[in-house]
């Protein structure tokens, strides 16, 4: 069974995660496919441009809890992703939590309808955002992650653009792509893809800087007895023991 859905419309390559079972949670299969695709377009000439999307009402949950990829095939493919020489653009109709808005963050371009909703709720299982803070940190607004990271709280579409998530948002997100799109065919490809190494530079430096120490950080946490506890409580739908 495929994970991501592939179609092609006049040069931009349209990837979607199609897992709906899990709410299109990271899964080490879903990270692995989607890995794979992103290799594919990046061999392809006829690839100008790439859009990450999503079937369901879920853009992304954040990881799999019951088959998590492990923290370097993350890292590895958010800087697959930054690393693209395509602009990789993200479409979002929904929902975005966790380790979805590291897809988002290491997106050149990310638009979403505004009934879409996102949340960094990895605090309330005891774990933190670690491996996607190396997008997610260089493109926000430092004083709202520090909110939004420690309390975990839902923000809406308006938020996110405002903070960095989000390069626009709107009722019809096609309608809000549109001239994106537009523009990315009209563009040289060389252009695109050393306009696209000079945006990128800030968050792979991040990469080069951080990416071990997070992903042993993220491999601790996930370990500990605190964590234990609020992945059971998750998946048995009830509140951790901390919780006053």
């Amino acid at each position: 069974m495929t994970l991501i859905g592939r179609t092609r419309a006049r040069g931009v390559e349209s990837l979607s995660l199609d897992s709906t079972a899990n709410r299109n949670a990271l899964s080490a299969a879903l990270v692995g496919e989607l890995a794979g695709a992103l290799t594919d377009c990046a061999k392809d000439s006829d690839v100008r441009a790439v859009v990450l999307t999503h079937t369901g009402n879920t853009f992304c949950a954040g990881a799999d809890l019951r088959d998590p990829p492990p923290p370097d095939a993350l890292v590895g493919l958010l800087r697959q992703i930054v690393e693209l020489r395509r602009p990789v653009v993200a479409r979002v109709t929904g929902h975005v939590r966790a380790g979805g808005l590291g897809l988002l963050a290491a997106c050149d371009i990310a638009a979403a309808s505004t009934d879409s909703t996102f949340a960094f709720t990895e605090v309330r299982i005891g774990v933190a955002p670690a491996v996607i803070s190396l997008p997610v940190l260089p493109r926000t607004d430092p004083r709202a992650i520090a909110r939004y990271y420690l309390t975990g709280e839902r923000l809406d579409a308006a938020e996110a653009a405002r903070i960095g998530l989000l390069t626009a948002a709107g009722d019809d997100v096609d309608a809000v792509l549109e001239p994106v799109l537009d523009g990315l065919r009209r563009a040289a490809p060389q252009g695109l893809a050393e306009t696209k190494a000079l945006l990128t530079a800030r968050v792979l430096e991040a990469f080069d800087r951080d990416a071990a120490d997070l992903t042993a950080l993220s491999a601790r946490l996930f370990a500990s007895p605190q964590a234990r506890e609020g992945m059971t409580a998750f998946l048995e739908r009830r509140d951790p023991l901390w919780v006053l």
